[in-house]
């Protein structure tokens, strides 16, 4: 029995799976776990600032097989999955990746995956937390469309941080140097069958690596950790001070189904004007049409470092008015202060306005600054370095 099963908090059953990674995490460290996608996600090994430190400033190895793959396969694939998000896919090209949204009927943001086209008729959705899978099968059965809808064998670990590249460079061959920002290409390590992206949640220098044969886990996590400890790596989790800071969003604590591209900034996302219909187009215009009630902002707030994250919404407060919450809040050991990403009505969201968010430990003021509080062009995650800039697109 591990010793994560002999802690009578922690209940096991068989509605959660166990990621094929879990063992391994167990053995290097991982003292507690979340739920995510219905799977255990490693959330802790030790101690989070240290954590973070080992992914800024060398590399990090973490289990991310919560990010479940949904596979739409078939000679209608491309047009099903334009049905599905509001970006422009026109574009997309065989081995590209493109973080997209999904909305739903009333333009609520229902996912926002990273969408990898592995063949002109084979797409993944790498998932935040939600069903999707059920949601696409939902669709498909009245498009009309000639498309398979699955969940795929593909467990994800990412491999971040700045030393990132040299391990990938020594786990397989210069050529993996070639690999663009956003892009995919097939490999076969230790004979390990796997996907290799140029992608990951951390707003660092990553890639991440899908195994395509679960029962093969074990192997891979081990072999990786062989050949990265002698370079600097480190297994760890997906660090919140690191996401908050390059104002990256966490489904259901930032956005959720009442929230809208335009109120996350995410325009980007959204082409109102291309001929293909996608889902929620309609509600969509209108409030592009009728202008958003309320907007995301950055803040920084006043007074001692916050411990941990916070797990449930602030309340926010200028002279009385409730004015928003706070959605995502940590302190950066970096920056040296706490940071949150917050939700305003629209007239209170001007850089520099003050007010006030009530914690567990009392009120504190806050002040609106810009977002993303570090490295706000994430030339860090393009090219490695803050210094270079780089054109390739997510």
């Amino acid at each position: 029995m591990s010793k994560i099963e002999e802690n009578d908090n922690v209940g096991f059953g068989m509605q959660i799976r166990k990621s094929p990674y879990f063992k391994a995490t167990e053995r290097w460290g991982a003292t507690s776990y979340s739920v995510y996608n219905h799977m255990y996600i490693p959330r802790s090994f030790g101690n989070p600032e240290e954590n973070f430190w080992n992914l800024v400033n060398a590399a990090t190895l973490s289990d991310v097989s919560v990010q479940r793959q949904v596979e739409i396969k078939g000679p209608d694939a491309a047009e099903f999955v334009q049905l599905l998000t509001p970006r422009n896919l026109s574009n997309l090209k065989v081995g590209q990746c493109k973080y997209i949204l999904i909305a739903n009927a009333d333009g609520g943001i229902l996912n926002d995956p990273v969408l990898l086209r592995l063949g002109e008729e084979q797409f993944w959705l790498s998932l935040s937390d939600s069903d999707i899978l059920l949601w696409a099968q939902g669709v498909a059965i009245n498009s009309k469309l000639d498309v398979q809808i699955y969940e795929p064998d593909v467990s994800p670990l990412q491999l971040q941080g700045p030393l990132s590249g040299n391990i990938m460079e020594a786990l397989f061959g210069e050529s993996i140097r070639e690999l663009k920002y956003y892009w995919l290409a097939e490999f076969s390590l230790q004979g390990i069958p796997v996907v290799v992206s140029r992608t990951g949640w951390s707003s660092e220098l990553g890639y991440e690596i899908y195994l395509c044969d679960s029962s093969r886990a074990d192997q891979l996590w081990e072999y990786i950790m062989k050949i990265g400890e002698p370079l600097g790596l480190k297994p760890g989790h997906t660090s919140s001070i690191r996401r908050i800071e390059g104002g990256m969003l966490s489904y259901h604590a930032d956005m959720d189904a009442s929230t809208n591209p335009f109120e996350l900034g995410l325009d980007r996302l959204v082409d109102l004007k291309m001929e293909a219909n996608f889902i929620g187009k309609k509600s969509l215009q209108k409030i592009a049409q009728t202008g958003i009630s309320r907007k995301q902002v950055g803040i920084e707030i006043e007074g001692n470092k916050l411990l941990g994250t916070n797990n449930e919404f602030w309340q926010i407060v200028q002279d009385s008015v409730h004015i928003g919450h706070v959605t995502s809040a940590i302190y950066s050991p970096r920056l040296e202060k706490n940071i949150a990403l917050a939700m305003l009505h629209i007239n209170y969201c001007e850089i520099g306005l003050k007010a006030e968010v009530s914690t567990p430990l009392g009120l504190r003021k806050i002040k609106i600054v810009q977002k993303p509080f570090y490295d706000p062009q994430k030339k860090l995650a393009v090219t490695g370095s803050p210094a270079t800039s780089n054109n390739n697109s997510a």
